[in-house]
């Protein structure tokens, strides 16, 4: 066990521990859930055990409802908000239906719990130009210029999430036949078409960028740093925010936000709802559906701006 880890389970019985161990064993090995969902889920369950241990519960089979409903009550005090607050519960809940199905409880301690209340806010919007602006804001003298140029026009024209941007390999990418495969939430693989601009900017990194990048030790990935290992998001997210500043936008630039302008600008041109969510790789069609209120939103905002009946009277 790892320091890290080993600090994670500080103060939880061994019984509470070991079948948090086995439920994250299942989620990777089973439901072949990606290493940070998984590592989300054991931030979350152990923090809940903790609580637990501190009420002196020592076997899973103690833990109640008014468990989580203290735990819950302890995370308002602290200040969480509803999202995290929700995203905490959901893992606890996900955990016990495991232990029923497991036949080490009868019932589910977290059946009559409360999630709070959430309204579910609309993303960020990107206008096209401002998108366009961001996207052809990298300095492409220089080789990570044309890596973030690359990048960035693949998480516009594709719709990639950061995460699936990064751990890209080379062999992911057919220029041929303009499709990237990606591996999504999950480990679902999913093909994406690359749009024509997006494969002109990746064909020259790859000609100019990725070669003077590449270190002896470099193995396949994709987008490399300066010391020719695959880029991290936290790098990627600075490039982002500098392209934002240099493209001067007005608009809290986050690499997710491309990703929603990707999927607003194709529901504007005409796309149908199915096709976006299958690009964007969503289980649920549910998720997709709220770019429809977004394009909604832009078309109302743009009717009450533009048109001469669709502003308000100031009388």
């Amino acid at each position: 066990m790892g320091k890290s880890r080993q600090t994670k389970s500080k103060g939880v019985p061994p019984d509470l521990q070991e079948s948090v161990d086995s439920f994250l064993a299942y989620l990777a090995l089973e439901r072949g859930l990606a290493k940070l969902t998984t590592e989300a889920y054991e931030d979350d369950l152990m923090r809940f055990s903790k609580h637990c241990a501190s009420a002196g519960r020592s076997s899973w089979v103690d833990v109640n409802l008014g468990d989580i409903e203290s735990w819950v009550k302890v995370l308002n005090r602290k200040g969480h908000a509803s999202a995290s607050l929700a995203r905490r519960i959901s893992a606890v809940r996900t955990f016990a239906a495991h232990l029923v199905r497991s036949g080490l409880r009868r019932d589910d301690f977290t059946e009559l719990a409360r999630s709070p209340k959430m309204k579910r806010s609309l993303p960020a919007i990107l206008s096209p130009e401002q998108a366009a602006l961001v996207v052809s804001a990298p300095d492409t003298s220089k080789p990570q210029g044309l890596r973030d140029r690359a990048m960035l026009e693949l998480m516009y024209g594709s719709g990639l999430r950061i995460s699936e941007l990064c751990s890209l390999e080379l062999q992911a990418v057919d220029i041929e036949s303009a499709l990237v495969r990606v591996r999504g939430k999950g480990s679902k693989d999913r093909v994406v078409p690359v749009g024509e601009s997006a494969l002109k900017t990746l064909q020259h990194y790859l000609k100019d960028g990725r070669p003077k990048l590449s270190r002896p030790k470099t193995g396949s990935a994709l987008f490399l740093s300066a010391r020719g290992q695959a880029l991290s998001r936290k790098t990627f997210w600075l490039s982002v925010k500098q392209a934002a500043r240099r493209a001067g936008v007005d608009v809290p630039v986050k690499p997710h936000l491309l990703r929603h302008a990707f999927a607003t600008h194709l529901l504007a041109g005409g796309a149908d709802l199915r096709s976006i969510q299958e690009m964007l790789g969503h289980a649920d069609i549910a998720t997709t559906q709220i770019y429809t209120t977004v394009e909604r939103t832009a078309l109302s905002a743009a009717h009450r701006k533009h048109h001469p009946r669709g502003k308000k009277s100031s009388s």
